[in-house]
């Protein structure tokens, strides 16, 4: 009865989402012994000392205070530096930038500022599991526009063109994409910004993974045509320096749009932690040895997971990018949570059933190999071991 007198109280928007699959295995595996997991996509690697260092010095030199709502402006012109050195696109760090608290946040304010209750948002599945949520949140209606293994769940454009409606106001991209590791080159790219122009779209260009990327330069969605003035640009620096419990990430994007997200980050958050973005500036500036470091010990975990899958006979693309592997499960005749906990009650290896990012998610599992390469070879024998008990 006391359920039922507060769930009176509840907006219907926070009644009508799930909480996040990822977290239910992740939570029921942390109350396991002998765990390896696959589970949750956070970097295995402990922040560069130098970036730490840089933090506590800010705390010795009194720096507690709040910073300016939209970040310290030395943060936002070395994000702008990073931005056109690494990426080839160019932001006015005064008015074209918001430092926010993880890129999550960025993602939600973007979506505030430009969704009218109703309007639709286009997201591109399998997809992270905030994003369609984030939308409902926001008072937007989520399409999911589906991709699939036999493209290596590369978007298709005419794909888009079916979702488009009088309501869609914009598009939620994630390249490279978590969960499948896909990434879309230039002339993807290119054939998606000739639908966005044409149909008079937004673009929330989710670049968080942006620096791991394998096998071909990476291309910023606001490089390619017209489209700057087309994208809210996301990213951070959790997944490629190592920071996710420092929560920083930041927006950029055409100048009245990022001031429409600035006063919602005022009024809601006021600014990012003062320490987390000295230490970020000092990360940006000092730490592109580290990131390269991390990205080729990620590379060489791919080889191995990749390959490790292929032999025990689950099919799996080479993911382009981030930490994931999200092979193909069919062949064993369970679902995707089945398998998952089947997985974990059995063999104590954790990975994420592909349902949780969406319907065509299903049939596959994520399995992050942002860990060592001792438990990455350990877990292999165990799901091997484990499919030939299920046959």
């Amino acid at each position: 009865m006391i359920t039922e007198q507060r769930s009176k109280y509840l907006s219907d928007s926070v009644q009508s989402i799930q909480p996040s699959g990822i977290r239910r295995f992740f939570d029921l595996a942390s109350s396991m012994e002998n765990v390896i997991s696959l589970g949750v996509g956070e970097p295995d690697f402990v922040t560069p000392w130098n970036v730490i260092e840089a933090s506590y010095h800010s705390l010795e030199q009194g720096y507690t205070a709040y910073t300016a709502n939209a970040g310290l402006l030395e943060l936002r012109k070395e994000i702008t530096r990073y931005m056109r050195r690494r990426f080839g696109v160019t932001y006015n760090a005064e008015n074209e930038m918001v430092v926010t608290v993880g890129a999550s946040q960025a993602i939600d304010i973007a979506l505030r500022a430009v969704v009218n209750p109703g309007e639709e948002v286009i997201v591109v599945e399998p997809s992270f599991v905030s994003y369609a949520p984030t939308v409902t949140l926001a008072g937007g209606v989520p399409v999911p526009v589906h991709t699939y293994s036999q493209n290596d769940f590369k978007l298709q454009p005419e794909h888009i063109e079916e979702a488009v409606t009088e309501k869609t106001k914009a598009i939620l991209l994630c390249s490279p994409n978590n969960p499948t590791g896909t990434v879309l080159s230039k002339t993807d790219l290119q054939k998606i910004a000739e639908v966005v122009e044409k149909h008079d779209l937004l673009v929330i260009s989710d670049e968080i993974y942006a620096e791991l990327t394998y096998d071909e330069p990476y291309t910023s969605f606001p490089s390619v045509g017209n489209m700057r003035e087309r994208t809210i640009l996301i990213s951070g620096f959790s997944k490629a320096f190592a920071m996710t419990g420092w929560r920083l990430g930041f927006a950029c994007g055409p100048k009245d749009i990022l001031q429409a997200m600035l006063k919602i980050h005022q009024y809601t958050m006021m600014c990012a932690p003062t320490m987390a973005q000295h230490a970020a500036l000092e990360a940006l500036v000092n730490g592109q040895k580290d990131v390269i470091r991390m990205k080729e010990s990620y590379r060489q975990r791919r080889s191995l997971v990749t390959h490790a899958l292929e032999e025990m006979g689950l099919s799996c693309h080479i993911p382009g990018g981030a930490f994931y592997v999200f092979p193909s499960i069919k062949s064993t005749g369970l679902s995707s949570e089945e398998f998952a906990e089947q997985l974990l009650l059995k063999e104590q290896v954790a990975v994420v059933p592909g349902s949780v990012f969406g319907e065509s998610g299903e049939g596959h599992i994520r399995c992050s190999y942002a860990t060592s390469i001792a438990k990455l070879e350990e877990a292999m024998n165990r799901i091997k071991r484990f499919i030939e008990n299920t046959e």
